[in-house]
C-alpha cells in the first residue's frame, strides 16, 4: 500500500494548509483554489490530508452504479487529468444496451469515484470553462446528473474540489474563479533554513516512508482529532451580528462583487472557530479568513496598482478602526 506525506510534515505553507482543514470541516466553503509555483507541495498537501481523514463507509464514498458495498475504505482522492472528456468526468450512458435491453447502463465517471472526498485538477486555468464550470456545478449541488436521448442518471457527489494553478500559464476565468470557496497563494520559500529542512524531511521520507510516518504519528492525531472536534461542533458555534457587520462592511470596503465573498466570510470563520475549539466566531476569525475568502473576488483597480492581498489587508486596518 502507497504511504502518504504527512500532513503534519509539510513544511510552511500554513495558509494553504488552514484553507485544506477548513475545507476538511465544512466541505459546503466551496472548494479551494491554489495558485502558486511549481513543486511546493499543492497536490501533497492534498493527498495528505485525504489519507489523514479516517476511513469512510464503503457507501458513503465513491457512487458504484448502485451496487451495495460493505465495509470502511480510505477517503477517496481523485485526479483529475487536463485531457479528461466530458463523459469520463461525469459518466457515460450506454444508450444501446439501455434501447435494446432496456437496462439503464451507467458507467460512473471520475465525479462517481470522487464522492465522499477529494477531487483535486492541477492547473485547472488550462482546463476547458465548460468542464470547469460542469465541476463546479457538481460540487455546489452535490449531485451529478447525466442524461441522454431522455434516459437521466442521479447519484451522489458530494468531494472537496482543489484546484491549483500557475497564474503565467493562463488566468481563469473571473467569473468561475469566483466560484471556488477559498484562494490561496504559495510560493517558493525564500528562506534558507526553511527550504534545508523542507530537503531533510522529502529525504527522510524517501529513505523510510514507515519510519518516517511513525515519526509524525502524533502530531497527525492531534490533527485528525482537531477536524473531528470541528466537525462535531460546528453546528454549535455562534455568529453574533456585531460579527456578521463587520464583515459585510469589509466586502464593502473591498468593493467585492455579490454576497458569496460575506456567505464564505461566515462559513471559514464559523469553520475556523470550531478548529480552534472555541463556542463563538470573533473578528480576528474574519481578519484571518479574509484574505483567502475575498483576494479572487476583486474587480482590478487600474488606478490602485497594489495586489488583491494588500488592499484586504488595509481595509480591515480601516473597518477595524
Amino acid at each position: 500500500m502507497r504511504v502518504s506525506f504527512p500532513f503534519s510534515a509539510i513544511v510552511g505553507q500554513d495558509e494553504m494548509k488552514r484553507a485544506l482543514l477548513i475545507a476538511a470541516v465544512d466541505a459546503r466553503i466551496g472548494g479551494v483554489m491554489v495558485f502558486g509555483d511549481r513543486g511546493t507541495g499543492k497536490s501533497t498537501a492534498v493527498r495528505a490530508l485525504a489519507a489523514l481523514l479516517p476511513p469512510v463507509r464503503a457507501d458513503q464514498a465513491g457512487y458504484q452504479d448502485g451496487t451495495p458495498r460493505s465495509g470502511q475504505v480510505p477517503v477517496p482522492f481523485v485526479d483529475l487529468p487536463l485531457g479528461a472528456t466530458e463523459d469520463r468526468v461525469v459518466g457515460a450512458l450506454d444508450l444501446e444496451r439501455a434501447l435494446g435491453a432496456g437496462i439503464k447502463a451507467f458507467e460512473p465517471g471520475l465525479l462517481a469515484r470522487a464522492n465522499g472526498g477529494f477531487l483535486y485538477i492541477d492547473e485547472v486555468n488550462l482546463l476547458e470553462d465548460h468542464i470547469v464550470d460542469l465541476l463546479l456545478d457538481v460540487a455546489a449541488s452535490g449531485e451529478n446528473v447525466v442524461e441522454r436521448e431522455g434516459l437521466s442518471v442521479r447519484h451522489p457527489a458530494r468531494f472537496v474540489l482543489v484546484g491549483s494553478g500557475n497564474p503565467e500559464e493562463g488566468e481563469l476565468r473571473p467569473q468561475l474563479l469566483d466560484r471556488f470557496g477559498l484562494s490561496v497563494e504559495v510560493r517558493t520559500p525564500q528562506d534558507l533554513d526553511q527550504r534545508v529542512e523542507i530537503l531533510k524531511r522529502c529525504d527522510a521520507f524517501e529513505r523510510s516512508p514507515s519510519a518516517f510516518v511513525e515519526h509524525w504519528a502524533a502530531d497527525e492525531r492531534a490533527t485528525l482529532a482537531a477536524i473531528a472536534r470541528g466537525r462535531a461542533g460546528l453546528p454549535k458555534v455562534a455568529l453574533p451580528d456585531a460579527v456578521l457587520a463587520f464583515a459585510s462592511r469589509l466586502c464593502i470596503a473591498v468593493g467585492a462583487d455579490g454576497l458569496r465573498g460575506e456567505l464564505t466570510l461566515m462559513r471559514a470563520a464559523r469553520a475556523l472557530a470550531a478548529l480552534d475549539a472555541v463556542s463563538e466566531v470573533t473578528q480576528a476569525h474574519v481578519a484571518t479568513i479574509a484574505p483567502m475568502a475575498l483576494r479572487h473576488r476583486l474587480r482590478r483597480n487600474v488606478l490602485d496598482e497594489t495586489g488583491s492581498t494588500a488592499r484586504i489587508l488595509r481595509a480591515l486596518e480601516e473597518v477595524a478602526g
